[in-house]
């Protein structure tokens, strides 16, 4: 099914070998606030580089798995079958850094990141500025062979994890005032600092702090590609993170499915199964219907990435495909609740933390709202079948 090679299905058995493995231990990272001992995580980290499922964005020349995006998403779709963000150690890299790196960034941060040795976060979001990154306030400022950064930045996830981080603004003067750019800064960093670290609703070890830049003193060198050039890797890393969180929402979906089908075939009521009431068989029968959607969507988005051409149009697409896989799964979250009934209230229960997991899919990495008027300037720019 879905046309996948030899190869596509090897990795894609690996992935959900290893899911496998970590799905035992989500009920004790739940009840531990996300938390698993230190020397566990660091053991699925190993066993995840072993298996080829880490940096599998990244080109092999610089020690990735050089996968295609398709082969990237059959990853990620598994690791979207584990609650409480335990798959996120087969991590990826920010795959747009290397071809515009500098040496120096690439045996600093690019090297180390794909053999697992450094972890980013990303120093975006800021309080009024969310989806829409173009009015970020935090500023960058040169000063003699420096840059002086300057902001507090929201929903820095990874933070209490991270030994570097992203941090984009405005620049603050010279030639390129009032455009974009991005910088590298190592973590801790004198001027780094946490304002709070709120809570969410989800329960897992990755942190999503408040955190101030106060005049914090970044080489030149740690400026990625040129002034003004901010923006751009804003946009890439958008289109790749935002067809990695539908791939993730499959999996999930695909698990939620699962389970409560398996559920509603034992569980009796007056004498037979739940899964032959109507409105329970209906339920059934729609998650499974939209998985395939999604799943089918995804997948083509993939493939049309690999074959190359108008990156606009890949941009809209993975606008669709973040679009509807996270609406999908979240439908899906819900009616699994559902069909669990008073179980699937209980945290101990998947169907009850994929509910809560799911929720933000449809909000980070660009809103559904977003994502929405993406497809629909492309549409009137280009005609419908351009996109679809």
């Amino acid at each position: 099914m879905y046309g996948l090679s030899g190869e596509d299905l090897a990795i894609q058995a690996r992935a959900a070998k290893f899911a496998d493995e970590l799905i035992p231990l989500e009920v004790e990272a739940e009840l531990a606030g996300g938390d698993l001992p230190p020397d566990v995580v660091a053991g699925h980290a190993k066993r995840a580089r072993e298996l080829g499922l880490t940096s599998t964005n990244m080109p092999r020349e610089l020690g990735g798995g050089g996968c295609t995006t398709l082969q990237q998403v059959l990853v990620q779709e598994q690791m979207g079958r584990v609650t409480n963000a335990l798959g996120w150690v087969a991590a990826t890299p920010p795959s747009w850094l290397p071809p515009v790196a500098t040496p120096d960034q690439i045996e600093h941060f690019v090297r180390p990141a794909i053999a697992g040795e450094r972890e980013e976060c990303y120093a975006i979001t800021e309080e009024g500025a969310g989806s829409d990154v173009a009015a970020l306030e935090a500023t960058a400022r040169r000063d003699g062979g420096d840059y002086l950064l300057n902001g507090v930045k929201w929903h820095v996830t990874s933070f209490n994890t991270a030994d570097y981080a992203f941090f984009q603004g405005v620049l603050d003067g010279g030639p390129h005032a009032g455009e974009h750019a991005m910088f590298l800064v190592d973590l801790p960093s004198p001027g780094v600092t946490v304002v709070r670290t709120p809570a969410y609703s989800h329960t897992i070890s990755h942190h999503h702090p408040i955190v101030a830049f106060t005049d914090v003193r970044v080489p030149a060198a740690h400026l990625i590609g040129a002034e003004g050039d901010g923006m751009s890797f804003a946009y890439e890393w958008f289109r790749f993170e935002r067809l990695m969180v539908a791939a993730r929402c499959l999996g999930a979906a695909q698990r939620l499915t699962e389970e409560m089908t398996t559920f509603a075939t034992d569980r009796q009521v007056q004498g037979q199964p739940i899964s032959q009431f109507g409105t329970v068989a209906a339920m059934l029968a729609d998650s499974l219907t939209e998985l395939f959607a999604a799943r089918s969507l995804v997948y083509e988005t993939a493939r049309g990435i690999d074959r190359g051409g108008d990156v606009k149009i890949a941009h809209a697409q993975c606008s669709m495909a973040k679009l509807y896989a996270s609406e999908m799964a979240g439908r899906v979250a819900d009616r699994a609740v559902q069909v669990f009934g008073g179980r699937g209230y209980m945290r101990e229960n998947v169907a009850e933390r994929f509910f809560r997991e799911l929720r933000v899919e449809r909000i980070w990495e660009g809103t559904s709202e977003v994502q929405r008027s993406i497809i629909a300037a492309q549409m009137t720019k280009r005609g419908p079948a351009a996109l679809a």
